[in-house]
C-alpha cells in the first residue's frame, strides 16, 4: 500500500513523529478550531477536547496506522478503520473535511518538529494521510449509502425511564411518522442537542432496547467530572432538561459492536456500568432469534441499586435455551451474585466462543486478557469504548 520510498522515509521518521504526536496533536485542534470555531461548537466533544481524550485517541490512530503499513504492507487494520469511520458517520463527516484536517494537521508537523520535515518527509507522511483518509472516505460512503441518508431526524420522546440515580432510559418514534430503519443489536446512535450556549454537541448512545418496528430506546447515565475532566454537557443536559413531548435530532444507527454469529455459536457478553447497554440489546436480538448456543453473561457494577436495566439483563437471559449469568458488584452483593471485581475463574467459556466486551478501558483490558489465557481467539473478542478509543493510544 504505501510506496516502498516513502515506506522507507516513514521507517526512519517514526520514532519522530511518534515521540512527538501528542504535541502535534495539540497544535493540531489549537489550529483547526481557530480557523474552524463551529468545528468545535457544533462537531467535536467538547468534553473530550478539554479532557485531552480525542486528541490521545487521534494520535494513536496516526501511530497505529503508519505502524500497521510498516509490519504488515500488504494488508490495512481494517477493524480500526471501520470503528472510526462508523463514527465519523454518525456524525455525518464529509470527504472535503479531510482536506481540511490535512491542511491543519500537516501545518503542526511543520510547526513541531521544523526542519526535520523535508520535502520528502511531508511527502511520505502525506501519504500515509491520505491512504487512511480515503479508506475512510470510503467506508463512510458506504455506511451512508447503506443508511440512505447522512443527515440527523427529529425524534419525539414518547417515554423516559428513570432507572438508577445516575441512569434515564429515553423512548422515542420518528416526529415526522415516518418508517424505521432496522437495527443490528449492538448499534448506536448519535444524538443533537442545543444547549444553554447555543451549541448543538453530539454524542453517541448505544440502543438498548429489543427489535422494534416504530420506537428506538438509548439509556443515558450522568457524566459527573472531576480533576481530569469536566462534568459531561449532553449527559447532564438530557438528564434535566429532556422530557416526554420533547425533540431529538438522532442519526441512523452505526457501530460495528454487533452479534455476527451462527444460531450455535457459544457467546460471551461481558460489561460493566453503563457499557450494559449493547448488551441488553444483544440478548433481546438472540432471544426474538431463539438462539441455540450457550450465552454467559457478565456484568459488573458498583452495586446492585446502580445496576441499570438489570431487569431486562435478567429477563432477555432467561428466554435464552442455554444461558448462565453472573453479575460482580463492588458492594451490597446480593445472594446468588459475586462481590468484587468481575473475574471469569469458574465461569465457564465453552470452546469456540465469540465475546463481546463494554465498559471502561481497564475493565475490557482485564476481560480481554483473561479470556486470551483461557483460550479465547483474539480475532473473536470484540469490544466497544464509550467515547474515544484509547485502547490504541495506550498500546
Amino acid at each position: 500500500m504505501l510506496s516502498e520510498q516513502s515506506a522507507a522515509t516513514v521507517r526512519a521518521t517514526l520514532p519522530a513523529v511518534g515521540a512527538a504526536i501528542g504535541e502535534i496533536t495539540e497544535r493540531f485542534y489549537a489550529r483547526l478550531f481557530a480557523s474552524h470555531p463551529v468545528l468545535l461548537r457544533d462537531l467535536f466533544n467538547r468534553g473530550n477536547q478539554a479532557s485531552g481524550a480525542q486528541k490521545q485517541a487521534l494520535a494513536g490512530s496516526i501511530t497505529a496506522f503508519a505502524t500497521h503499513l510498516l509490519e504488515h504492507p500488504d494488508t490495512r487494520p481494517d477493524a480500526m478503520l471501520g470503528r472510526i469511520a462508523h463514527k465519523h458517520a454518525s456524525l455525518g463527516v464529509a470527504p472535503e473535511q479531510y482536506q481540511v484536517v490535512h491542511e491543519h494537521l500537516f501545518g503542526a508537523i511543520a510547526e513541531v518538529l521544523g526542519e526535520t520535515v523535508t520535502p520528502e518527509v511531508a511527502a511520505a507522511w502525506t501519504e500515509v494521510y491520505w491512504l487512511m483518509a480515503n479508506a475512510l472516505v470510503a467506508i463512510e460512503k458506504r455506511l451512508y449509502e447503506e443508511s440512505g441518508t447522512r443527515d440527523r431526524r427529529p425524534w419525539e420522546v414518547v417515554e423516559r425511564v428513570e432507572e438508577t440515580a445516575d441512569v434515564v432510559t429515553f423512548r422515542l418514534r420518528p416526529a415526522d411518522g415516518g418508517p424505521v430503519r432496522d437495527v443490528r443489536a449492538g448499534q448506536y446512535v448519535s444524538v443533537q442537542v442545543v444547549l444553554a450556549d447555543g451549541a448543538r454537541q453530539i454524542r453517541q448512545y448505544s440502543l438498548s432496547g429489543g427489535p422494534s418496528e416504530s420506537v428506538r430506546q438509548f439509556s443515558v447515565k450522568r457524566v459527573t467530572g472531576g480533576a481530569a475532566a469536566p462534568d459531561g454537557e449532553v449527559s447532564n443536559h438530557l438528564h434535566a432538561h429532556v422530557r416526554v413531548g420533547d425533540v431529538l435530532e438522532l442519526s441512523e444507527p452505526y457501530g460495528d459492536l454487533v452479534l455476527d454469529a451462527d444460531a450455535g455459536t457459544p457467546l460471551l457478553l461481558a460489561s460493566a456500568g453503563i457499557g450494559v447497554t449493547p448488551m441488553i440489546a444483544m440478548l433481546a436480538g438472540l432471544a426474538a432469534a431463539g438462539h441455540q448456543g450457550a450465552v454467559t453473561v457478565v456484568h459488573g457494577d458498583r452495586s446492585p441499586t446502580d445496576h441499570a436495566l438489570r431487569a431486562d439483563h435478567e429477563t432477555y437471559a432467561g428466554k435464552l435455551a442455554d444461558a448462565s449469568v453472573h453479575f460482580f458488584y463492588e458492594r451490597d452483593a446480593e445472594q446468588g451474585t459475586r462481590t468484587g471485581l468481575v473475574d471469569l475463574a469458574g465461569i465457564t467459556v465453552p470452546a469456540g466462543t465469540r465475546a463481546y466486551l463494554c465498559g471502561p478501558l481497564p475493565f475490557m483490558r482485564a476481560v480481554r486478557a483473561q479470556l486470551v489465557e483461557r483460550g479465547v481467539a483474539p480475532a473473536d473478542i470484540h469490544y466497544e469504548v464509550f467515547g474515544p478509543d484509547l485502547w490504541l493510544a495506550q498500546g
